[in-house]
């Protein structure tokens, strides 16, 4: 029976590791010694990331409409309690871009939530 021989593929999956290692910094990306360690790193941070920037988002949205807010004369933590007890079903992502790009839109917001 003949030699399997793996030239082909290890050429294959080590040309894949430095074709997703361009860009590193000295030798993790042309050394496949070192960019394998490299790019397994980065993909681990970049699972863990993907969870962290819905954290860092929401965080902040928070501190975008507590500033707003602090303008109109409320704290954050009174506006959101009132604004589920009115009619006005605005997540904190919608509310801050409102309070980013309709400043006035926002006051009004404000105005309903403080009245009833």
């Amino acid at each position: 029976m003949a030699r399997i021989k793996r030239g082909v593929p290890s050429r294959k999956g080590r040309k894949a590791v430095l074709k997703s290692t361009r860009g590193y910094y000295g030798r993790a990306k042309s050394c496949y010694r070192v960019a394998l360690p490299r790019l397994e790193k980065s993909l681990q941070y970049a699972y863990r990331d993907r969870r962290n920037k819905k954290r860092y988002f929401r965080s902040l949205w928070i501190q975008r409409i507590n500033a707003a807010v602090r303008e109109c004369g409320m704290v954050y933590s009174e506006f959101m309690a009132k604004i589920k007890s009115t009619d006005i079903k605005l997540d904190r992502k919608s509310l801050s871009e409102v309070a980013i790009s309709d400043f006035e839109g926002f006051k009004e917001i404000v105005k309903r939530v403080a009245q009833g």
